[in-house]
């Protein structure tokens, strides 16, 4: 009854699913593993983002790195905007409109400064119109802001070039922006969210990071692809039911078909 699972056109069938069974797998698994990935950290730069303010220097160092655990972390730090090395990061947009971060270094004294991304402007009427660049505050004063590691071509996405007009970058790359200044960089930059006494005037505010349902569309997709390996072998399994169903109702028409009695 069951010879036919062994013709051509059965074997392309056991052939296919047999294919699918730990393609399904391996794509269940991936979306696990991200849904891992992801909410373990939706809930670090959720809590880095609650946590109580420190001193940045606590958390990097002239010349060094953001690590991951600290991205978003909120910190602290005193000293005097240099607008003399201001820098205005290209192509960034807000509320779906191109403009401009506005990057402002902070001297904090002995040798060191840190970069500051005072938020963001809106580009100017024509491509080679400069934008109106709120002045940063003079004095001393004390910024608030996350935690954020320097951008590069591999983690932001955004090819760098040269021949940009003077005073533009289109990477806030703490290394390459170092270069020109008087003093030396702490690794990373703070993306402000305060600062004591208040600016007169000031860029928009750059919005908390969307962490997202914490990766529970991968939860979602991977559970499905799952789903899908019982709907293929239940499938399959249908099919073949089906062919031998068929194939004992034709051999028992053709019995019943044999046994009529033949009129004279």
């Amino acid at each position: 009854m069951y010879r036919f699972l062994l013709t051509p056109r059965w074997i392309a069938l056991h052939v296919v699913v047999l294919l699918v069974i730990p393609a399904f797998v391996f794509l269940g698994q991936w979306q696990f593993g991200r849904y891992e990935v992801r909410s373990t950290s939706s809930h670090q730069i959720t809590g880095n983002l609650a946590a109580q303010p420190v001193p940045v220097e606590r958390l990097t160092t002239p010349g060094g790195s953001v690590r991951t655990q600290d991205k978003y972390r909120s910190v602290t730090a005193t000293g005097t905007f240099d607008p003399a090395h201001q820098f205005l990061v290209r192509r960034r947009t807000q509320d779906s409109v191109v403009g401009f971060y506005v990057l402002t270094p902070l001297d904090t004294g002995n040798g060191q400064g840190v970069l500051v991304n005072r938020g963001w402007i809106k580009a100017g009427a024509t491509a080679d119109a400069p934008p109106e660049v709120p002045a940063p505050s003079t004095g001393q004063v004390t910024v608030t802001g996350r935690l954020r590691p320097s951008e590069t071509e591999e983690s932001s996405g955004i090819r760098d070039r040269e021949g940009l007009p003077a005073g533009q970058v289109l990477l806030i790359n703490t290394e390459t922006i170092s270069r020109g200044l008087p003093y030396r960089l702490l690794g990373g930059y703070v993306e402000l969210t305060r600062q004591s006494p208040e600016a007169a005037a000031a860029p928009a505010p750059v919005p908390e990071p969307d962490v997202g349902a914490g990766g529970g569309l991968n939860l979602a997709y991977g559970v499905q692809w799952w789903l899908f390996i019982g709907i293929a072998i239940g499938g399959w399994a249908l099919l073949i039911r089906r062919e031998a169903a068929d194939l004992r109702a034709e051999k028992a028409k053709q019995g019943q078909e044999q046994e009529q009695p033949v009129e004279a």
